[in-house]
């Protein structure tokens, strides 16, 4: 396979450099500095309002069952919401910033950036503030992630644009999917569970409405106790995550040179994903079959630069601050080429050399894929104090309005061990999912499978939310970037 000449992206173009090399070896001015701050409070303030927004979702039905005081329940989802940020890794993270390339608002200059971030961060908060002033159990997942979509969108409409381009629509694709099917395996999975309980358990107190202001026995306290705590963990874990995204996307679109790579990566860490870029080009050049011929020798192009670029590094610090967003972007499209001849199966991989090779991007990408720790500590801050606050409204109608009888011990298991369990293994494969949905309808599956009948109204207004958010935030986040670039450039 011979490889054709490499032309780093962006280095190829002399004013696309031009402008990035000025972003990156400038510094913000202080008007700049102070809305920089902002954002960052902006975005904390999203995460503040997922917390209450959401994780009300977590504690209902301890509440409900009586397992928990309201007060004590809330804390408790607040430090479980903690520690899900801090122990539930960056992958989703990851995946909500791949969701926008960022490189083509940073070449724009930091004016794009701040309107990037003000437009996205306010369509979010709004809808979500909207949908909980209706007590609506509506999604911070679809709303954020309609909220990038709608800047990507709102960037093509500009002149001199492609509409559409400014969207990783493969991603977008893969988080719509876990979007649309996590909820409708909620409610099947949901309601399955509790027809097996009711089939098998021969605790029959699980299967009746708890009697009023009445803890259940230890047994199923514990149980409720401990689904609670697993949804809230696993809560933090993804909603979180995706806060950790967003401020990264912040951080990443204003400050490129300080953000767009691990600071702190050593040249043990440099060296391992140069040893990575190598060791795909080689399983690329070896393996892929005729088919993919074209795909492959794009991905030995990139994963070449790679090796260059990181050649004789001692550390992050030592590459020039205006090549440090040109590696990121070597790093990060390479890593895509490999992922699309997998994808297409045109490698032809044993399992075990398809682990090998899951190894090898993740090493590649060791130098990109990172949060420093502050940033999880205000995310986590954020959310888990977000909990304690303003959570009455959804309780209520995840409580009482999905369907027509009260919340079983059974039914409130059920339900929240199938939502933990969904979202901790979303978290794990870097798909955001929506808590929101996934419980609220393992609520209703659950109601449905113990002969209830569920609220239309309640429902209605659930669905309706699900089927507006993203047109709504993508459309409101579009308008408000194009404003915001105009009083901005």
């Amino acid at each position: 396979m011979v490889a054709p000449r490499f032309d780093p992206p962006g280095l190829a173009k002399k004013d696309s450099t031009a402008k990035m090399e000025a972003l990156f070896n400038s510094h913000l001015g202080p008007g700049h500095t102070a809305l920089l701050l902002l954002c960052v409070l902006i975005a904390l303030g999203f995460e503040f309002v997922n917390g209450f927004h959401d994780t009300a979702n977590a504690v209902a039905t301890v509440i409900y069952t009586n397992a928990l005081r309201p007060t004590t329940a809330v804390v408790l989802s607040g430090v479980c919401n903690f520690l899900g940020v801090f122990l539930g890794g960056i992958a989703v993270a990851m995946g909500i910033m791949k969701l926008l390339p960022v490189e083509l608002l940073v070449e724009q200059g930091a004016g794009a950036g701040l309107a990037m971030v003000f437009a996205l961060l306010l369509s979010a908060i709004l809808w979500n503030l909207a949908t909980w002033y209706k007590g609506i159990p509506s999604s911070s997942s679809h709303t954020l992630i309609g909220a990038i979509i709608g800047v990507g969108l709102g960037n093509s409409l500009r002149p001199g644009h492609t509409f559409g381009v400014g969207v990783n629509w493969d991603k977008a694709r893969d988080v719509g999917a876990a979007l649309l099917f996590s909820p409708i395996f909620g409610f099947l999975a949901a309601a399955g569970l509790l027809l097996l309980m009711k089939r098998y358990t021969r605790l029959k107190g699980l299967l009746i409405a708890p009697p009023k202001d009445t803890a259940p026995p230890p047994g199923t306290r514990a149980l409720l106790i401990g689904t609670c705590s697993a949804v809230s963990f696993a809560h933090g874990s993804n909603d979180g995550q995706k806060g950790v995204g967003l401020m990264m996307l912040i951080l990443m679109g204003l400050l490129p040179a300080q953000f767009a790579l691990n600071i702190h990566a050593d040249r043990a860490t440099i060296a391992r994903s140069a040893s990575a870029a190598q060791a795909l080009e080689a399983t690329v050049t070896a393996h892929a079959d005729a088919s993919a011929r074209a795909e492959a020798d794009r991905a030995v192009v990139q994963l070449r630069a790679v090796r260059t670029l990181l050649h004789d590094r001692a550390s992050t610090q030592a590459v020039p601050p205006g090549e440090r967003f040109h590696v990121r972007q070597a790093i990060l499209l390479a890593d895509k080429s490999v992922d699309r001849l997998v994808k297409s199966g045109g490698l032809g991989l044993t399992p075990s050399e398809a682990v090998a090779l899951r190894r090898e991007r993740s090493e590649l990408r060791a130098m990109t894929d990172y949060a420093p720790r502050w940033v999880l500590v205000a995310i986590a801050l954020a959310l888990g104090v977000g909990t304690m606050v303003g959570w009455k409204r959804i309780v209520v109608t995840v409580g009482e309005k999905i369907g027509s009888s009260h919340l079983t011990y059974a039914q409130g298991a059920s339900a929240e061990l199938v939502a933990a369990s969904t979202i901790g293994l979303s978290a794990l494969a870097g798909l955001p999912v929506s808590t929101t949905h996934v419980l609220s309808s393992g609520v209703a599956g659950t109601m449905v499978a113990n002969g209830s009948t569920l609220q239309r109204s309640t429902v209605r207004n659930i669905l309706l939310a699900w089927g507006l958010t993203l047109p709504a935030t993508i459309t409101l986040s579009a308008v408000l970037f194009l404003l915001f670039r105009l009083v901005l450039a």
